[in-house]
């Protein structure tokens, strides 16, 4: 079974009252969802943007088991093993040993944290806004490690690595699918 969209946006509401990881989820939903369309898998979109939107399910609840605890609680419902695997490699080398494989999952595993370190950076700008917001300016605060700590640069970096990308290209491109979220404020 693979969840739609909205009923993957009720799972994940299932496990998670904090607005910072249900809007996390929407975002990286709506990420995936572009890079579907970008990389030549429109016709994959909906299980993309389910990934993105599922991903951190369990991270609210059960931090210490994250990527882990998703996993048995997918299973129980009877989820698909591929979009199991899918959202459980974006803990690869840090709480599983699930590497990524197709290019969503390396994007996930990508995107996942650079999406908090240009939202960090937007809302610093005098726009608070995506909008306008410039690879530069988000290269000039990834070199401040204080800044977005709990953003993992060596994640990012391995995840680009994966795909192949320079990081400014990484950068551009998820700069410009934050932009097309509906979740990311401005």
């Amino acid at each position: 079974m693979i969840p739609t969209p909205e009923e993957a946006l009720s799972l994940l509401e299932e496990y998670n009252k904090g607005e910072f990881h249900l809007k996390h989820g929407r975002i990286v939903g709506d990420v995936l969802r572009w890079y579907a369309q970008e990389l030549g898998y429109g016709d994959e979109a909906d299980f993309w943007q389910v990934v993105g939107i599922l991903h951190d399910l369990d991270f609210e609840q059960w931090p210490e088991e994250h990527c882990v605890k998703e996993q048995e609680l997918l299973r129980a419902r009877g989820v698909d093993e591929r979009l199991i695997h899918a959202v459980a490699s974006h803990g690869y080398a840090l709480t599983v040993d699930i590497a990524p494989e197709h290019p969503m999952e390396k994007v996930l595993y990508a995107a996942d944290e650079l999406t908090g370190l240009i939202g960090a950076v937007a809302i610093m700008r005098p726009s608070k806004s995506v909008s306008d917001l410039e690879v530069k300016s988000v290269k000039k605060k990834y070199k401040d490690k204080k800044f977005a700590a709990g953003c993992s640069r060596q994640v990012i970096e391995r995840g680009a690595d994966m795909l192949g990308w320079t990081l400014e290209e990484l950068i551009d491109r998820t700069i410009q699918a934050m932009r097309t979220s509906d979740a990311v404020d401005g």
